[in-house]
């Protein structure tokens, strides 16, 4: 039984506490009513609204397109379908890089008319003052670190990152660096599972992992690989709970004949 399944409004500090109790936290995407309302009521503790819904939702090849103002709408949709889990927004590329002010008024934004109950934001020590602004204006913020793929042109790739000695001693300084800003949670996105393991040990704020092996304080998925809507991403760190490709493809090819044959509607199906 879930020490935590009887609250009614999961929050930040929940989470904190979900991480002290050795609780496994859970998160997935949605980015509209209809799957805000079904993650919600399947029991997630935290929503997140990615920026990956420039590629599901959009089809663009990156997360790098999708502007604020989109963002913001996704947000409000599902805040809207939501009733416990707590909503985390992504704050998109280009709107908190450039300077401490402009993340500000991208966070109020994303807070005041997307109606977010905290924001999440790429990088490190490189964004530590645009986090430190956000953060002394009372808006939550959780970190992301490892694969940002907002960095994708950067990387060149998206390997696992931090798997040399380097790259990972500067994750987890990042990753102290972020607690101590005073962010309430990290996603670690396809880094080693030993060093995420280390990683969630050294700090006292959660851990959510996407290819970060089982050690991390909690997990992520994107919401529409996850039941299969999705045929032709398929990363290791990716467990396929339904194969709704092929559940609709059916049912859309069904309807299609039904139709053409004038099987639909029938006698009871008409006024």
């Amino acid at each position: 039984m879930s020490v935590h399944s009887e609250i009614k409004k999961v929050t930040t500090e929940t989470l904190r506490k979900m991480k002290f109790d050795k609780e496994k936290i859970t998160m997935l995407t949605a980015y509209d009513f209809t799957t805000a309302k079904m993650v919600d009521a399947g029991g997630v503790d935290a929503i997140l609204i990615g920026d990956s819904a420039a590629n599901v939702m959009a089809g663009f090849e990156t997360t790098l397109p999708i502007t604020l103002d989109q963002m913001i709408y996704h947000s409000q949709s599902v805040v809207r379908g939501t009733d416990r889990a707590l909503v985390v927004a992504d704050l998109p590329f280009g709107t908190y890089q450039s300077n401490p002010e402009k993340a500000l008024e991208s966070a109020v934004r994303m807070m005041k008319e997307g109606g977010a109950h905290a924001v999440k934001i790429e990088g490190g020590k490189e964004i530590s003052k645009s986090i430190k602004k956000i953060i002394n204006a009372g808006i939550p913020v959780m970190g992301h670190l490892g694969l940002t793929p907002q960095s994708i042109y950067k990387f060149g790739t998206y390997k696992v990152r931090a798997k040399d000695e380097a790259e990972a001693e500067k994750l987890i300084s990042d990753a102290q660096l972020l607690e101590e800003l005073g962010c309430f949670a990290v996603v670690l996105e396809k880094i080693p599972a030993d060093l995420a393991k280390k990683v969630s040990e050294s700090i006292s704020i959660p851990t959510i992992g996407i290819g970060a092996g089982p050690d991390c304080d909690g997990q992520v998925l994107v919401y529409h690989d996850m039941v299969g809507m999705n045929k032709g991403f398929s990363p290791k760190f990716l467990r396929r709970y339904l194969d709704l490709y092929t559940e609709i493809t059916g049912a859309v090819a069904q309807y299609v004949k039904d139709v053409k044959n004038v099987e639909f509607p029938n006698e009871n199906e008409s006024y």
